[in-house]
């Protein structure tokens, strides 16, 4: 029996990931290619939903693809790709656009966000889709699984709801998928503010050092009234495989500063052999490009089959999709 597909992307949008980004996907990525048939994206047109430089997004989108691949995923045994590569994607995301209705994308709550930041006014049109090309990129690849955290749900159920729109409509065409949930994976939020989600300048020594705690001294899991502590000792947790308790046990009486020097060095630990190896691979631009054109290559059959199929079953003249 096949193993089960699944699909996740990660935008390429900062220098480097952060600690929320590797415990909260990329590790279980890893985990995931022993298991599923594994396809995993740099999603480089979703990055373009917000103002890029081009010679950064560029840049970035390397550094993204050497450290998927630093932290463990190995080009033989996952599809790993960008996803400007493979133009089935915004071929797809128009068919599905033109089956969603504008009500549903304003409901869209990281829309509503992310236009909230700025001017609603001034939003693109691309900011606003990013949901429909979302699911044409899990939907391209017959995907049945997707790894999810609670912010995504809306999401991955507005692929679902296009993808039984679609099938109701023109014929059995697209695999509905069902939400992948990580077990085990620890709610990592930011440093300076335990109630929002990790920012990019979170995962260094410093950035641990630097982190909010309280007044009160004691290194005590409590989520309502020692939300940052109990953010460090999450982290500390995932990387260093202890249970809570332990840790909660090993620091009573200590007070924070032994506790967050000890979680600065567990987190140099874990995270300076995939600095390096990503530094290596940043240093053969032109075989770390080739490692993603093989990944392209596996992809690209793929979304041309499920495309053909879509093409013909909207009505579409046939072309020729060889190259």
């Amino acid at each position: 029996m096949p193993a089960p597909r699944v699909f996740s992307g990660i935008q390429p949008t900062a220098d480097s990931f952060h600690l929320g980004n590797y415990l909260g996907a990329v590790r279980q990525w890893v985990a995931l290619q022993e298991t599923h048939d594994a396809f995993y994206c740099v999603v480089d047109l979703h990055a373009i939903t917000m103002p890029q430089d081009p010679a950064g997004l560029r840049q970035r989108t390397r550094v993204a693809a050497a450290q998927l691949f630093a932290a463990g995923l190995d080009p033989d045994r996952c599809t790993v790709f960008v996803q400007s590569h493979v133009p089935e994607h915004t071929e797809l995301t128009w068919v599905l656009g033109c089956l969603t209705g504008f009500g549903e994308l304003s409901r869209m709550t990281q829309f509503k966000d992310k236009a909230a930041r700025g001017s609603a006014t001034q939003a693109s049109l691309g900011l606003f889709s990013y949901p429909v090309l979302q699911a044409a990129d899990i939907l391209l690849y017959q995907t049945e699984q997707v790894p999810v955290g609670e912010d995504q749900r809306q999401h991955l159920e507005l692929s679902r709801d296009l993808a039984n729109r679609f099938n109701h409509r023109y014929g059995p065409t697209f695999t509905v998928p069902a939400a992948y949930i990580l077990s085990g994976v620890a709610k990592i939020t930011d440093l300076q503010d335990p109630t929002a989600k990790m920012s990019k300048s979170s995962s260094s020594p410093q950035g641990i050092a630097r982190a909010v705690t309280d007044p009160d001294s004691e290194v005590r899991a409590d989520e309502e009234h020692k939300p940052g502590v109990t953010n460090l000792l999450r982290i500390y947790s995932a990387l260093a495989g202890e249970p809570v308790g332990a840790l909660e046990a090993r620091y009573a009486g200590t007070g924070y500063g032994a506790f967050k020097k000890d979680l600065g060095e567990v987190v140099t630990g874990a995270l300076a052999p995939i600095r390096e190896r990503t530094a290596k691979l940043l240093a053969d631009e032109a075989a770390l490009d080739r490692m993603l054109a093989h990944g392209a290559a596996r992809a690209r059959p793929i979304a041309r089959e499920t495309m053909t199929q879509v093409s013909r079953r909207v009505g579409f003249l046939p072309g020729d999709r060889a190259g």
